[in-house]
């Protein structure tokens, strides 16, 4: 099985399955020097892990990280680094009725047909439990970015449904994201979303909905031309995360209303003797380089597949069966996956800092207590 590692000079390569033993990932290309420890890569788990609350899954895993290699005295050597999680609260006996039943809209079917075998147990590699390992990935990325860099990356649920934050990504912060369980910083909008989103799990059906990246302080000059764009790696990033079927980057979609001498973001000197754009319709992107205004996107999401309603669908006998499924399982994913997105974000930028890097004759490790640079 190909496909398993992300990025280049920041490389990494995750492993494990839903229900078997653990879930792990090696973080290849780390500058050596970072301090980081397993409790801040803990804090981002914890905002992914299951059971957090009543709107998530209620599967009971602490997701605890150990850190087995690549880290000494609480600072990066510049080795791999290797992740990894035990899996404990593993029902492998809630799929036995799915041994040869293919679930509407899940991977089961595509997984026998490229490999001959599937592992039924929670959908193996397909499940959204491989995400853990990005998440702990992305923690290093993202701390070694807001250090040296200070670039900040967050993300938020702006639409559930129909139920859509009108909030500006700029006054978004961490603290407002993080300040309800839906992780929408627009207080009122969150209730209602929380409200929809309960309603529908009493139904036993599922929901979904659009997350809003943003990443600032990002320096211009970021991004390969042509087929490794900045922007076209990001929606690479985002697309390969479970249940995620739409990227858009700037005005998107929107776009297409907008005449040219209206989408055009004009250039200007700001105060301080910059070149700034007064608008930002590109997204933060230009040629797929950073501009070095906000990146900002959107990804959707789809309803979690897993619902508790009865469904039509088809046996390995190529016989018409009806399903209920069991489990446990999120009726809207995009709570859990907020911080999916900050780790993907993290991965991607890191990444192409260090190629834009190593382009100069600096070294691109930090010195001690000085600037990534060199």
């Amino acid at each position: 099985m190909t496909g398993n590692s992300f990025g280049n000079l920041f490389k990494i390569t995750t492993c494990g399955e839903s229900h078997g033993g653990a879930v792990g990932v090696i973080v290849d290309g780390c500058p050596a020097g970072l301090d980081i420890s397993e409790m801040e890569i803990q804090k981002e788990l914890d905002r992914r892990k299951p059971g957090q609350s009543s709107i998530t899954s209620p599967r009971n895993e602490r997701d605890l990280i150990h850190i087995l290699s690549g880290v000494f005295e609480g600072k990066t050597t510049g080795t791999p680094i290797l992740l990894l999680a035990y899996n404990a609260d593993m029902r492998p006996e809630d799929y036995d009725e799915l041994k040869k039943v293919y679930r509407p809209s899940h991977a089961d079917y595509t997984y026998l047909m490229k490999y001959g075998r599937r592992d039924f147990r929670g959908s193996g590699r397909a499940s959204a439990r491989e995400t853990l390992a990005r998440v702990a990935a992305g923690a290093i990325a993202k701390k070694y970015l807001k250090k040296y860099l200070n670039i900040e990356i967050l993300s938020y649920v702006e639409q559930v449904g129909s139920i859509r934050s009108e909030m500006d990504y700029k006054k978004v912060t961490t603290d407002a994201i993080e300040s309800n369980i839906i992780r929408c910083p627009d207080q009122n909008t969150a209730s209602n979303m929380i409200k929809l989103i309960e309603e529908i799990k009493n139904e036993g059906d599922s929901i979904g909905g659009i997350i809003k990246g943003v990443i600032r302080n990002v320096p211009a000059g970021l991004g390969e031309p042509v087929f490794d764009k900045l922007s076209a790696d990001l929606g690479k990033a985002m697309l390969s995360i479970n249940a995620v079927k739409g990227f858009e980057i700037g005005s998107g979609f929107n776009g297409i209303t907008m005449r040219g001498s209206e989408h055009n973001d004009p250039f200007f000197i700001d105060e301080n003797k910059k070149i700034k754009t007064k608008t930002n319709h590109a997204g933060g992107t230009l040629g797929g380089i950073s501009t070095g205004e906000d990146i900002y996107f959107r990804v959707a999401f789809k309803p979690v597949s897993t619902i508790s309603k009865n469904q039509q669908t088809v046996n390995l006998e190529h016989q018409s069966v009806e399903l209920q499924a069991t489990g446990r399982h999120d009726p809207c994913v995009l709570p859990r996956a907020v911080p999916i997105v900050d780790a993907m974000s993290a991965l991607v930028i890191m990444d192409h800092f260090l190629r834009q890097n190593a382009r100069s004759l600096s070294a691109c490790h930090p010195r001690e207590g000085g600037d990534p640079l060199g």
